[in-house]
Parts: structure tokens; C-alpha cells; sequence
């Protein structure tokens, strides 16, 4: 059986540096918001290119935060619209509703599932006040167009990068391209703890500053509160395995990139539709998504056959009971999507062996 992702091999090869980092966080006696988180956050802010990074307790929050710090510096207030792709993982929307914003969602686009640009258009309305592009399955959107666009109509731009670790787009990586970033450490990320995380990147100090307050009950000195705020700190036993794991996140992206390729070129079923990719570097292929007609047809024939498989989404946001006041919306192209996708096996410890007979399978079928 090839495992659709082997997290005990993935993290495996770093054990004896977890153990090192493990003991000397033992050791120092300081356990909440010590040296390894803002060890962690310089470098992983000197990683993707910005002045700051805040280490949060995970990507949902990191992408709240972001929010709650823009409403704290008075460019947001409550109701104002988040303009966001329907094609996404629920922790997007579910950010913007619990900064108490109103998600506008829009329509995805058939080849790159990102946002359909033309319909981003027509949703904008007065009360507009931010974009939140999705680098979906790691491959990094058209954020050109999107900076255009919301430049144009003075919009906030936060990217929704928890999939996009490392990614590059046109010389800058994921986490720098817009006004503010967030990224979740989640064990199956390109980046992975080994237990929740996650963090905010941006280039703005006041923004920086609010969600090192905002993240810490609503102050940065010990007892001191200026705002009303919550408790997500990302935790100093995970900052220490992300700084492990950092130094090799480039290699084990370059290690998915091959993989991508062997898929892209040797699989010739034509009942399966491969992913587009525009870029090799601007995607970081967290995830290598296919589309086939008959999916629990398929789904079943992979299993049968020993190779590992998700669904990366089976159900639209719109279509949550979560969100039971976007279920009059429709969104076909969406909705398609999340019909037809299935993930196949995609991480750096896969072995050549692996990829072959990942391959044979999908082209018999």
C-alpha cells in the first residue's frame, strides 16, 4: 500500500534534531512565547521575505488576526466585505465571519480553481474592503491582476497561504505578495509541526504589533492589556520542530516539484484531467489534485490497488450546513470541482518505486 501521505516518515528523518531542540526547550524552563518562537519568527520572516512574522496557534487564527489587527487600526470595521474565492478550505470564510466581516464569495475558475477575475469584478461593491486570494493546493494565484484590481479599488489584500509554503512568484515567495499573509503549520503542510500552528507575515509594523497583542489576550507586557483580545500563541515545543524542519523546506518542495513532473509527463490516462500549472516555482504542489468523471468509481480503484487518496474538498463552502445563508447561491464551476477531484499521493519521502506504481495504476485505470 503506498500511503496517500506517510507523516511518521515524513517527520522520521528529523528525530534526532526534535529530540536536541526538545531538550533544550526542557531545559530552559521557559515554555510559553520563549526563544524559539521569536527565533522561529525572525527566520521564517527572513524566509519569505518580510519585516515580520507573528507566530499564532493556528492558520485560522492567523488569518482572523489578521482581520481583528486591520479593524483594531481602523482600515476594517465590522460588516465590511471580504471578497474570497468559493472554491476553498471552510477555515477561510469561517475567519472572516468570526472578525465579525461579511465573506462575499466568487466564482472559481476551471483550470487553476482560483478566482473567476471577471466575476471578482462584478462582486465588488461599496463596501468592499478586502481581497483574500487562496494559493490553493500550494500553486500560487494571479496575484498581478488581483493587485491591480484591488490597488484600483483600494482594497486589502491577505493571502491565504496555508498551502503555499516557499512558493515563489515572480521573485517573491508566498507570504510577501500582499498586505498580510497567513500560513498554518498543520502536520500534513509543506512546513508541518507535529501538533497545530501557524503564523502571520507582513511588511506593516502597526499590523504586526496589533496581532502580537491581539494573539496575547490584547497586550505584549505581562499584565497590560490594551485590547480585547484572545489566547492563540503558537506554542514553543512546535516553533522549535518548525525551525528543524525550516532549513529543509526548500529541498523537500524541490523533492515535490520532481514528483509533479513525473505525474504531469507519464500520466497519459485520458479519462484523468491533470492539473495546470503555469509556474513550476510558483507552485509548491502541497497537494497534486487530478479530476475524473466517475470519482467513487476511480476512488474505489485506487483503493483496490494500493494506492493512497483524498478528496481536497468533497463538499463546496457554500453548500456547509455551516453556512446555511450561502445555500441559495450557486456556483457551478465550483461545485463541478469539488465533484471531480481527488488528491493523489504527493510528499517529499515518497520513493521513485512509489511514483512509478503511482502512475501504472492511473494509466490502467
Amino acid at each position: 500500500m503506498i500511503s496517500f501521505l506517510d507523516l511518521h516518515k515524513v517527520n522520521a528523518r528529523f528525530e534526532n534534531e526534535f529530540l536536541e531542540n526538545f531538550q533544550q526547550f526542557l531545559n530552559s524552563g521557559f515554555y510559553v512565547l520563549g526563544n524559539q518562537v521569536s527565533a522561529f519568527e525572525k527566520e521564517f520572516a527572513a524566509y519569505c521575505g518580510t519585516s515580520y512574522c507573528v507566530g499564532v496557534a493556528n492558520g485560522l487564527d492567523a488569518l482572523r488576526l489578521i482581520l481583528e489587527g486591520y479593524k483594531v487600526l481602523g482600515k476594517l470595521k465590522n460588516g465590511d466585505e471580504v471578497l474570497v474565492a468559493s472554491n476553498t478550505y471552510i477555515a477561510t470564510i469561517i475567519a472572516i465571519k468570526q472578525a465579525g466581516l461579511t465573506p462575499v464569495l466568487v466564482e472559481a475558475e476551471n483550470e487553476t480553481y482560483s478566482f473567476n477575475i471577471e466575476q471578482l469584478e462584478k462582486a465588488i461593491t461599496p463596501k468592499s474592503k478586502a481581497i483574500m486570494p487562496v494559493h490553493l493546493y500550494g500553486q500560487i494565484t494571479n496575484m498581478d491582476i488581483i493587485m491591480a484590481i484591488a490597488q484600483e479599488n483600494q482594497l486589502l489584500i491577505m493571502e491565504d497561504a496555508a498551502q503555499a509554503h516557499g512558493a515563489i512568484y515572480k521573485e517573491k515567495r508566498a507570504g510577501n505578495l500582499g498586505d498580510a499573509a497567513g500560513f498554518s503549520f498543520y502536520p500534513t503542510k509543506n512546513l508541518g509541526a507535529l501538533g497545530d500552528g501557524g503564523a502571520v507575515t507582513t511588511n506593516d509594523a502597526t499590523l504586526a504589533e496589533a496581532i502580537q497583542k491581539l494573539r496575547n489576550y490584547g497586550g505584549n507586557k505581562k499584565y497590560v492589556y490594551e485590547l480585547l483580545g484572545i489566547n492563540s500563541r503558537l506554542d514553543e515545543i512546535q516553533a522549535g520542530f518548525l525551525r528543524v524542519k525550516l532549513p529543509y523546506l526548500d529541498a523537500d518542495n524541490e523533492r515535490r516539484r520532481a514528483i509533479a513532473k513525473e505525474y504531469l509527463a507519464k500520466i497519459t490516462n485520458p479519462k484523468i484531467t491533470l492539473p495546470q500549472v503555469e509556474n513550476m516555482e510558483s507552485h509548491v504542489f502541497h497537494l497534486f489534485v487530478v479530476r475524473v468523471a466517475h470519482r467513487d468509481h476511480f476512488q474505489a480503484y485506487l483503493n483496490t490497488h494500493g494506492v493512497g487518496n483524498l478528496i481536497h474538498y468533497p463538499i463546496a463552502p457554500h453548500q456547509q450546513e455551516a453556512f446555511k445563508e450561502f445555500s441559495h447561491l450557486l456556483f457551478p464551476v465550483t461545485e463541478e470541482i469539488h465533484q471531480s477531484i481527488l488528491s493523489i499521493p504527493m510528499s517529499p519521502v515518497l520513493s521513485n518505486a512509489d511514483v512509478a506504481k503511482v502512475i501504472e495504476v492511473v494509466n490502467s485505470y
